[in-house]
């Protein structure tokens, strides 16, 4: 007699973070294809966006423009853009066994419009749990770098309003919430040098990932910036 099928385990949310420059998109391409290749069911998708009611608060809240957005309404519409994201992409994929990459997550409302805007933590906090419904990632790669490095590799044409209406202090008041952040939560953050060449990168964030598959623990190196893991 044979055995009746077993509904499939849950599946891993992996997101990544960082500063502008960073390199998320490249990283978590990269990873997709690692995973792809140990035959490892995946999903890769990105914030604000993945859905069509997400594409299109992306492009509201990107849009290059010289007025500067309330933090609260752009806290506001990130939130609206995750909450479908979660509702009609993550959980079901997830619930199905299939492992979801995210570039960006409820990480980053709190870097940019917390600690770069200068909103309340309980503010972001309510709103987060509204979104995501307690759902938090089991992994988070912080993909870190100098301010002026990561604003630098910006193409002109590919800018967003986050780089041109908004200066250099803002977006290393945002870096130091991602990091602050990470200090935070040591078990859920793994932080990468994101100056180092993108496959070297992609090297380390695959050994970071791997402990979530039965492989060998996240990497910690030498302790810096206190409790931080830091991949080398």
């Amino acid at each position: 007699m044979s055995q009746p099928a077993q509904a499939p385990g849950p599946g891993r949310f992996i997101t990544i973070e960082g500063p502008e420059g960073a390199g998320k998109t490249t990283q978590a391409e990269l990873l997709e294809a690692a995973l792809h290749g140990r035959g490892i069911p995946v999903l890769r998708t990105r914030e604000p966006g993945g859905t069509e009611l997400g594409e299109r608060i992306r492009e509201l809240l990107l849009a290059p423009s010289a007025t500067l957005h309330d933090p609260l309404a752009d806290a506001l519409l990130f939130n609206a853009a995750r909450r479908q994201l979660v509702d009609e992409v993550i959980e079901p994929a997830l619930l199905a066994g299939t492992t979801v990459i995210c570039a960006r997550f409820a990480d980053s409302t709190r870097a940019y419009q917390g600690s770069g805007g200068g909103l309340p933590r309980e503010v972001l906090a309510a709103l987060e749990e509204i979104a995501t419904g307690g759902l938090t990632p089991d992994l988070t790669i912080l993909l870190d770098l100098p301010v002026e490095i990561g604003l630098g590799r910006k193409d002109p044409s590919d800018q967003t309003r986050f780089e041109t209406a908004y200066d250099v202090a803002f977006h290393r008041r945002v870096r130091t919430g991602f990091l602050a952040m990470a200090v935070a939560e040591p078990g859920r953050f793994v932080v990468v040098d994101a100056t180092a060449p993108a496959t070297t990168v992609a090297e380390r964030v695959v050994r970071a990932v791997d402990h979530l598959f039965g492989g060998v623990p996240a990497p910690t190196g030498e302790p810096k910036r206190d409790a931080l893991r830091i991949t080398t």
